[in-house]
């Protein structure tokens, strides 16, 4: 490193009365890179500062030789000299220098060689923002990346809020003058609120007294405030069910047809029926519902039913070909009444235990494959660990259901029902609940006719004997989400003993399985569904095993529901006394009734395939669609009942389409129709051909044709007050 220094005197004036002004450029040139340094002795550096305007001046790329004329030390004794006389002198009054001109005086030497770049103008619009990073994708420290060790949960303390007595304040003492008690919060109302001049437009909270009836204003009747005290209300419901359809089923002609000269196996199959149930439903209970468990509670649900139907051949509707027709019934049912007590609460967040008994409503699973009926019997529930788990333990004695509504009679059935499950919340995957659940179904020796005379129990066909059937129900079943699909599966394995199989014609062991899976998509308003379902069936039903699984009592939604021809409708097999399947169920089982007959496990089991989607149009109409194809597992079942070797395991397509319709955006108003049609594939024309299959060498009529399609058109409307 060089450094070349010069320390020049520019001017030194001393005279008498004037003060003495000198200027010391100096000028520091680094040969490597640029650097500015001034190196003075100390006792001129500080009389140079005091005494002297410094300017010092970067250069770059030049060298500066030292004058030699002058040396250090004579600088030295110059800065002495005029050191002493500035203090001589610095009475007088400094008189002022004219400047120097332009041309002579150059405060920065530097300055004109240095190129100033120009700067651009600001931009009027900023540039965009970089988006912030996805959840769970910001960089965090690694101290407090998931998971964290040292760490302990912070519990939040929730006492149980529990309501105070003031026996004082009730009495009305301690008030203030003028003042009177107001022990009720339910009846004082809301202040008086007006946004418009004309409030009819908003009103956001509705003053006045309290209603006795009205749907939506605060009602007495509808459990908007208590009826006695301070925590006992009333709720009481009125509802109309009306149900209109149009079908066209495989119908038997009978052994005196409604046509002459008519033999086939199968006359016309174009029904009408309309159902209408009319209920009114009273609930009584104690307890804040909003936050906690109710304390008690009553409830009473009584169904008036009125049917009618229309069919095509005689033998349908009654076994006496005399009736016609036509079928026209009413029936009256106490549909629900039981009693619920609140056993006690587990955690201050009111997880509970209560306990229910009487007729009431129970869903075995999330679909109801296996059990959803409305039955007597006692059921303990509750939940856990802030509603992760709930739980169900029931027992229920079955009672007779009426043929022709499906309502409840008083009198038992000789069957008995036990279930147990668990409920997981979050299982596995966030949005995912999982259910285990075990039922145990004893069907008793019985013998039963229903109401138009035809025996249920045992079923009229093969061996027909009184005989038990004991069967154990082991099912997992999810519903819920992992991340963007959606999914719902149940499987369920069934083993027990039927004591005498009509079919089998012997004792059978049960060894069943079910399985069903449905994935679906949300996209925007609409939801696309794949849905598969099996039921295992007999491939040898002359064996010990059985192997075919059927329900205790079933009506699953799915695969379309009630738009699904399917899934909808029951209807009668190739003229035996029994049904090829059963009303608003999906296996295939050789039953007399889901309601009045007993489970058959020697049956050609199902296979369903089908895709679906529902749309939310808007938020009064949603729309529904599916496309489904049905096979059986297996044809010796079919083959030995029907006496026939042929027999296929294709069974049709079934396609339908509905809509739901809620115009006041509550269920107070719900219109819902559909369609669903039916084309039939070989197995089924197999089954219900109309007549048999010309046999060489003999005079037959030829071999009539089946329905090409069948259809079920549906329209409900429910009215609920």
């Amino acid at each position: 490193m060089r450094w070349s220094t010069v320390a020049q005197l520019s001017e030194l004036r001393s005279s008498e009365g004037k003060l003495a002004r000198a200027i010391i450029s100096a000028r520091a040139i680094e040969v490597n890179r640029p650097y500015l340094a001034i190196s003075l002795r100390g006792r001129a550096a500080a009389l140079a500062g005091l005494l002297f305007c410094i300017d010092i001046v970067v250069a770059q790329s030049q060298t500066i030789e030292l004058c030699p004329a002058r040396s250090a030390g004579g600088v030295h004794r110059d800065l002495t000299f005029m050191h002493l006389d500035l203090l001589a002198q610095n009475d007088q009054p400094p008189e002022t220098e004219p400047p120097l001109p332009p041309s002579q005086f150059n405060p920065d030497p530097g300055a004109g060689k240095q190129q100033i770049e120009p700067q651009p103008p600001p931009e009027l619009f900023p540039p965009t923002l970089p988006p912030p990073p996805g959840y769970g994708e910001e960089p965090l420290p690694r101290s407090l990346k998931l998971p964290r060790k040292g760490v302990r949960e912070v519990v939040p303390r929730r006492p149980k809020l529990e309501y105070e007595t003031y026996p004082q304040s009730e009495q009305g003492e301690g008030l203030l003058p003028g003042s009177e008690p107001a022990p009720n919060r339910w009846f004082i109302g809301f202040g008086r609120w007006k946004r418009y001049a004309d409030p009819s437009t908003e009103t956001t909270y509705q003053a006045g007294d309290l209603k006795l009836w009205h749907p939506y204003l605060q009602s007495l009747l509808k459990g908007d405030a208590p009826i006695y005290g301070q925590d006992i209300f009333l709720n009481i419901t009125a509802e109309d069910f009306f149900q209109f359809e149009a079908r066209k089923l495989p119908t038997p002609s009978g052994v005196s047809t409604a046509r002459p000269n008519s033999s086939e196996f199968f006359g016309l199959s174009d029904q009408l029926f309309y159902s209408n149930d009319f209920s009114i439903g009273i609930d009584l209970f104690k307890g804040e519902t909003a936050f906690k468990p109710i304390d008690w509670a009553l409830r009473f649900l009584a169904v008036y039913n009125h049917n009618y139907i229309d069919v095509e051949e005689r033998n349908v509707v009654n076994p006496n070909p005399q009736n016609g027709t036509t079928r026209e019934k009413e029936f009256y049912s106490l549909q629900e009444a039981f009693a619920e007590i609140h056993l006690r609460d587990l955690s201050n967040n009111y997880d509970f235990i209560s306990v229910r008994a009487g007729i009431q409503p129970f869903v075995s699973d999330f679909r109801g494959f296996i059990f959803n009926d409305t039955n007597l019997g006692v059921r303990i529930f509750g939940n856990y660990d802030n509603n992760r788990w709930q739980y169900n333990i029931a027992a229920f004695d079955m009672l007779e259901k009426d043929t022709y509504s499906d309502l409840n009679e008083f009198s038992r059935r000789q069957q008995q029902v036990y279930v147990a499950n668990v409920f997981r919340q979050d299982l596995i995957w966030k949005g995912y609940t999982g259910e285990l659940s075990f039922l145990a179904d004893f069907d008793n020796n019985s013998r039963h006719y229903d109401k138009n005379g035809f025996i249920t129990r045992p079923a009229p066909i093969g061996t027909v004997a009184d005989h038990y059937v004991q069967a154990y129900y082991l099912g997992w079943t999810g519903d819920g989400h992992i991340g963007w699909l959606n999914i719902d599966h149940a499987f369920y394995q069934v083993l027990g003993e039927d004591s005498l199989n009509g079919i089998a014609g012997q004792r059978v062991q049960i060894n069943a399985q079910m399985a069903a899976l449905e994935l679906s998509v949300d996209k925007d308003w609409m939801r696309h569904k794949l849905s598969i379902f099996y039921a295992s069936g007999d491939d040898t039903p002359t064996d010990s095993e059985a192997t075919g699984f059927d329900t205790v009592f079933d009506r699953p939604f799915f695969i379309g529901g009630p738009f699904s021809f399917f899934s909808h409708q029951g209807f009668n097999l190739g003229g035996t006394a029994v049904n090829f399947k059963q009303r608003d169920s999906l296996v295939i089982d050789f039953r007399t009734s889901k309601s009045e007959g007993q489970a058959n496990f020697v049956n050609p089991g199902a296979i369903i395939v089908g895709y679906g989607l529902d749309a939310d149009v808007t938020p009064k109409l949603r729309g529904f669609m599916n496309v489904n194809y049905i096979w059986t597992v297996d044809t010796a079942v079919t083959e030995q009942v029907l006496f026939t070797n042929h027999a296929s395991n294709d069974l049709g397509l079934d396609c339908s389409l509905g809509f739901q319709w809620r115009p006041l955006l509550t269920e107070n108003i719900i219109f819902t129709a559909g369609a669903g049609f039916f084309v039939p594939g070989q197995g089924y024309k197999d089954i219900y051909r109309a007549n048999t299959r010309p046999v060489f060498g003999y005079p037959s009529p030829p071999a009539s044709h089946v329905d090409p399609f069948l259809y079920s058109a549906i329209v409900t409307l429910t009215l609920t007050y």
